[in-house]
């Protein structure tokens, strides 16, 4: 096979059970004299090649075993070990298994681990149309975390992942956000003072859906105007927030009286009460949340926006106002990179000036200047 690089030999043969195996020998050594370490002439590849068929022969050869582990054995012990080992989120969990029920079991659920091969796989990436290239690299990457698994507890020879490449990945840097005004009409167009509430406080502190859901009274600190941010309410449990750490956020006034307003009600105003609470003080629902939400962009003649964006809003507007460090706190983002993306927000009045002067040039009087004219003939 001809490579970027150059050629390179490759060796597919088929093992006593019928499986198909494709692997690499290595590049092609076709000049005169004795060839590099890792090269192969002709001759050499052939002899590679006889000797893995000699160890097939005699039942020797590296994964020649089944494990007799179906895909779905593995993928149950993959999301058991990220769960409970590797500590992810349920939520987290719930998407990896709902992936899992939609695209990659259908496919490949009934399939032993060691029948399923790379060509398989690619044919089945090709029949996943209506998706973006990010959701098929997400199964992809997910497929792969179980094969890895499946290599150290059923000891499967190799990862058929290893040798598929992504799909290309473009992302624009665009944000989608309310400007101020519409924040404030989005607040007008709630259906209950509770609901504005929440979208108030998700556009003015960033703060994620399951940590609005989450925020109990202790954490609202009126004296020292911060919200600290503990803990969030996804897929049914209470959890530390995506970062794992607890932080602590500016509240601005505007936040402040909205929030003294629910705490004048008459039940769930406790320190261990949701602020957010439902009529029975349990956590609200996500669902209907988003459902509410969506309702009143509508009512405010607003462009439909993700709730998320509540949170983007934040970001971009506070750039402009602190450093990127402490915008990284507030939002309590484990990467900087993250926050990074809000950096092209950030309002740079002198930017015009230096770029004038960098292209300034020496007028015919020896001041700064230049000029447009018509060419003379």
């Amino acid at each position: 096979m001809d490579r970027a690089r150059g050629p390179v030999w490759y060796a597919k043969y088929r093992l006593p059970d019928g499986r198909q195996v494709q692997k690499k020998i290595g590049p092609v050594w076709s000049a005169r004299g004795r060839p590099p370490e890792g090269y192969f002439t002709k001759r050499a590849a052939e002899a590679w090649l006889g000797e893995v068929l000699d160890q097939a022969r005699r039942g020797t050869l590296a994964g020649m075993r089944s494990s007799h582990a179906t895909f779905a054995d593995a993928a149950e012990e993959w999301l058991r070990f990220i769960a409970q080992d590797r500590e992810r989120k349920p939520s987290t969990i719930r998407d990896y298994r709902s992936a899992l029920n939609a695209h990659l079991l259908p496919a490949f659920g009934e399939r032993e681990l060691e029948s399923i091969t790379v060509e398989e796989i690619e044919a089945w990436r090709g029949t996943l149309d209506g998706l973006s290239n990010r959701t098929k690299n997400k199964l992809l990457i997910q497929l792969h975390g179980i094969f890895r698994r499946a290599q150290r507890v059923y000891g499967l020879d190799g990862n058929p992942l290893a040798r598929v490449e992504k799909h290309p990945q473009r992302s624009s840097g665009d944000i989608e956000v309310l400007a101020p005004e519409e924040v404030w009409a989005l607040v007008r167009a709630a259906s209950s003072e509770l609901d504005g509430a929440i979208y108030l406080t998700a556009a003015f502190t960033g703060l994620r859906m399951g940590e609005l859901l989450a925020l109990r009274w202790r954490d609202v600190d009126f004296s020292g105007s911060v919200i600290r941010v503990r803990s969030s309410w996804a897929g049914g449990q209470l959890t530390t927030p995506k970062s794992g750490k607890v932080r602590s956020v500016p509240m601005a006034p505007d936040v402040a009286s909205a929030l003294a307003k629910l705490s004048a009600r008459e039940h769930w105003i406790g320190d261990d009460d949701l602020v957010f609470a439902s009529e029975t003080g349990q956590y609200l629902s996500d669902s209907a949340l988003r459902i509410r939400y969506k309702t009143a962009l509508r009512r405010a003649n607003l462009r439909t926006l993700r709730f998320h964006d509540l949170r983007h809003t934040f970001g971009t507007r506070m750039i402009a106002k602190a450093d990127v460090r402490r915008v990284q706190e507030w939002m309590g983002h484990s990467d900087i990179q993250t926050t990074m993306k809000y950096l092209h927000y950030a309002p740079h009045p002198d930017d015009a000036r230096l770029v004038a002067a960098a292209f300034a040039t020496e007028g015919p009087a020896g001041r700064a200047g230049g000029q447009f004219g018509r060419q003379q003939r």
